[in-house]
């Protein structure tokens, strides 16, 4: 049996004619770039996720980078980031000349832990926590960072919170608001092989502040307003018209892709904890942390991402049983060559170098079947064996 760690192309044959036809009405307009698709698309997000403002852009890497430039980064200022989530978290900020200060991540979720951004600001001197402009936490995997402590210490520090959701869309905090909602800025991505994808580049800025909102708007088409009028230096982040236009076909089934994910979730679970794999053994499934709040989507469950003794072994094991697998991510950000000069050592945050040891991704895409997954857990329990 194969079992992708994605098949995207079971989703596009179920939808197909929808996708043709959206496409096909772009195609008849010939209106490539923004346009009624484009903003269709937001305000139909804008609705799906609760908030006031949606400012289509050309990535998800695109959407950190224009929140950061609508807030003004820039030199000498400071931006808390987990060490442990995808590059460009962090890289946008040395991009706009910035410096990231990391902290460690709650090993139950991965995200950024409010304890270890307590002690990292606690530890910087007052001229240095004083240039801490931006928190930018991560939530990751489909699961939201603890944002009420992330959010009272951006209070007191001044700062302001930048919420990166690129894995998280429609995702629930433990208070029921969305992913991306509840700081100042909301970054999403809609690259192919997320729970929303687009069939090439793609992200959002969300937003319930108009001023932010329309800044964004501002730099992703070079400043200007009108047209050959530039207000402020900007760039090109567009959404284009064909990637909204099958955004926009996408999104009314995106809560019943999102179920599938969750029941599989579930189905693994169950299945791990048959094969006695998980009662003091070599594996450790997710922890949902938010569940017992009764919500629909307190985890969406991008990856299904399990810890796993020996796992570099496990992979290998797997990948010849065609077995569909990856790790997110081998190297956290702190031990990065490009971050190098910053001074941060292995060993400095312990919770996100054990995660890049022991995670490992498995298949949890919605048209995965039954009896793939018993097949996955059933691998892994030979390999134990």
């Amino acid at each position: 049996m194969k079992v992708p760690l994605l098949d995207l192309h079971a989703q596009h044959r179920a939808i197909q004619a929808q996708i043709n036809q959206a496409i096909q009405e772009v195609l008849e307009s010939q209106q490539f770039i923004l346009g009624p698709k484009v903003q269709a698309f937001e305000e139909a997000l804008s609705a799906y996720l609760d908030v006031r403002h949606v400012v289509g852009v050309s990535s998800g890497t695109d959407a950190l980078l224009a929140a950061l430039w609508a807030l003004g980064v820039g030199a000498g200022d400071r931006v808390v980031v987990p060490t442990y989530s995808f590059f460009a978290t962090a890289g946008v900020v040395t991009r706009l000349s910035a410096r990231p200060l990391f902290v460690d991540i709650d090993p139950a979720t991965y995200n950024l832990d409010p304890k270890g951004l307590e002690d990292v600001v606690g530890s910087l001197p007052e001229t240095e926590r004083d240039r801490i402009r931006v928190i930018l936490p991560v939530h990751l995997y489909g699961q939201c960072a603890d944002m009420r402590p992330i959010l009272r210490v951006a209070e007191a520090l001044g700062a302001v919170v930048v919420e990166d959701a690129a894995q998280a869309i429609g995702t629930q905090y433990a208070d029921g608001r969305t992913a991306g909602s509840m700081g100042a800025l909301g970054c999403v991505s809609f690259y192919p092989s997320k729970n929303l994808g687009a069939y090439g580049d793609a992200g959002a800025v969300v937003s319930n502040d108009p001023a932010l909102a329309e800044r964004v708007r501002l730099l992703r088409t070079h400043g200007a307003e009108p047209k050959y009028r530039h207000r402020l230096v900007g760039g090109n982040f567009r959404l284009d018209a064909i990637q909204a236009a099958v955004l926009l076909a996408k999104l009314p089934h995106l809560d019943r892709w999102t179920r599938a994910r969750r029941e599989h979730a579930q189905r693994y679970d169950r299945l791990f904890a048959e094969s006695g794999l998980t009662e003091s053994g070599p594996v450790r499934t997710p922890d949902a942390v938010y569940r017992s709040t009764g919500l629909t989507r307190d985890h969406i469950y991008h990856q299904y991402v399990i810890r796993a003794e020996r796992r570099d072994s496990l992979r290998r094991f797997l990948a010849d049983r065609e077995i569909g697998t990856e790790v997110y991510y081998p190297i956290p950000l702190h031990l990065q060559e490009c971050f190098r000069d910053l001074g941060y050592r292995e060993g400095e945050f312990p919770a996100a170098e054990q995660a890049a040891r022991e995670t490992l991704a498995l298949p949890v895409y919605p048209e995965l079947t039954e009896g793939q997954q018993a097949y996955v857990v059933e691998q892994i329990r030979d390999f134990y064996r």
